[in-house]
């Protein structure tokens, strides 16, 4: 009797066991379409049976099956692999966006562009020198210029709009990261919390699983393991979550809250229970967007306002000069050709005279009108080719960043194809499993009906033969 009412538990232990099988293969059915969600698998654990007393013997085979436990089927490894390329991918992309945004903008090569801007402004003075008298060849060297200075300064403004949007995108970023980590802390929390009390939290484990991934791309953030299975995260050597609790990410210096720049390098600090501290900068410091914003904003985009700044200021410099050595239409020495603030830069950049008869065209005094002088001028400088290092070094920056961002997504693209091997959904896979745990249901149904005739036998039928 005991063999059999021990049989009827293995059976019974087996449709639960099943039963399970195909629940946990119905959810990852369900969410064989949902981001991040991580396959499960169930695993069986033989239920021994009890040791038998010194002396004695039992001729138990075993006392069924139970559920060990539902496995996520992760790699600790290949995760954090992951999570480093995204996080790197994340940095070279923001930064391709950007530039390539500035690059649309410069408009390089074009008809309405700075290059041609300037050729047409050396082709003016060129004109004019083979005709100094004429009113309309004069008229045209100064509408030439304004054209350039124009172009200069849209230029430059394209450029500063771009940092003053980029600034306020940083901003954001830190918003985003600071609501990640908090709801990372909070899942830490749940996580333990549910676990303790014998709940599966797969789902909870899946949701931190995306926002570790989410951090690493927004700001590079790194996350260790502990012991207990709590996630904790640096960005930049420097601790923002800590199991249960979540520091703050700030802008410590370089943009004001409102989006403006106070003119201190970029810097952030994490303020928490634990202190504050102020991260490293450069590639020691955050990465992902964050760090490919700030890469923009404190080397690229300054540098490249800088060079504008410079081409201006030589362009002002040496047409001033030569200028100065010429006499307009009426004899006279002269003047500054362009108005320029070196503390400004390209923004200031202006056509100083407005009347044609003060171009400077002769190099012979008394009125003179040689022409001399405006082939001179038509040569002056440096700006046209010192513009054309600046644009081509800066279209060679966006190509480099464009070629580092593809060789990136192609790695990265690797490790979510194996990422998907791992812990995606294969329906075919999970059909079988399926079809698997519905026949081991079966069988075990149909070996309860079996013990059910069995004990019928016993029972019912036991001592009846020969009354």
């Amino acid at each position: 009797m005991a063999g059999s009412f021990g049989s009827i538990s293995s059976a019974l232990s087996a449709l639960r066991y099943q039963q399970v099988a195909l629940d946990v293969a119905g959810s990852n059915i369900s969410n064989a379409t949902t981001d991040g969600y991580v396959r499960r698998r169930v695993v069986g654990e033989a239920v021994s049976t009890n040791v038998p007393a010194m002396w004695s013997r039992s001729d138990s085979h075993g006392n069924g099956v139970a559920v060990g436990e539902v496995r996520r089927m992760v790699d600790p490894l290949l995760d954090t692999r992951v999570r480093r390329e995204h996080g790197a991918l994340s940095y070279l992309q923001t930064q391709q966006t950007i530039l390539a945004r500035v690059e649309e903008g410069i408009g390089e090569p074009g008809d309405n562009g700075v290059y041609a801007a300037l050729l047409a402004f050396r082709s003016s003075w060129q004109d004019l020198s083979t005709n100094p008298g004429g009113d309309a060849a004069r008229q045209q060297v100064i509408g030439s210029a304004e054209t350039l200075a124009q172009a200069l300064r849209i230029q430059v403004s394209n450029v500063a709009g771009e940092e003053a949007d980029q600034r306020v995108h940083l901003l954001n970023v830190v918003d985003e990261v600071n609501t990640a980590a908090a709801g990372l802390a909070e899942l830490n929390h749940n996580i333990l919390v549910t676990e303790q009390n014998g709940t599966d939290a797969g789902t909870l484990r899946d949701q931190r699983d995306q926002l570790a991934l989410r951090l690493a791309e927004l700001a590079g953030a790194v996350t260790t393991v502990r012991a207990d299975g709590q996630f904790d995260v640096t960005i930049g050597g420097e601790t923002l979550v800590s199991g249960r609790e979540a520091g703050s990410l700030a802008v410590a210096t370089g943009v004001t809250p409102t989006g403006g720049t106070d003119g201190a390098p970029i810097s952030f600090r994490v303020d928490a229970s634990w202190g504050s501290t102020v991260l490293p900068s450069g590639t020691a410091g955050p990465g992902g967007a964050l760090g490919g914003i700030t890469n923009v904003l404190t080397n690229t985009l300054p540098s490249y306002r800088a060079g504008l700044d410079a081409v201006a200021a030589d362009l002002a410099s040496a047409i001033n000069a030569q200028h100065a050595l010429g006499y307009d239409a009426a004899g006279t020495p002269g003047g500054p050709f362009f108005s320029f603030d070196p503390s400004v830069g390209a923004a200031s950049l202006q056509v100083a005279i407005t009347d044609p008869a003060l171009v400077a065209a002769s190099s012979i005094p008394g009125g003179g009108r040689d022409g001399a002088n405006a082939d001179a001028l038509s040569r002056a400088g440096d700006a046209v080719d010192s513009y054309q290092r600046l644009v081509n070094g800066f279209g060679t920056q966006v190509a480099s960043l464009g070629r580092q961002a593809a060789n990136q997504t192609a790695l990265t693209r690797s490790l979510d194809g194996a990422w998907e091997q791992q812990a995606g959904v294969n329906l075919d896979e999970e059909t079988v499993n399926m079809v698997q745990a519905q026949r081991a249901y079966e069988a075990a149904a149909r070996l309860l009906t079996t013990l059910d005739e069995v004990l019928d036998t016993l029972i019912n039928r036991t001592g009846l033969v020969g009354r």
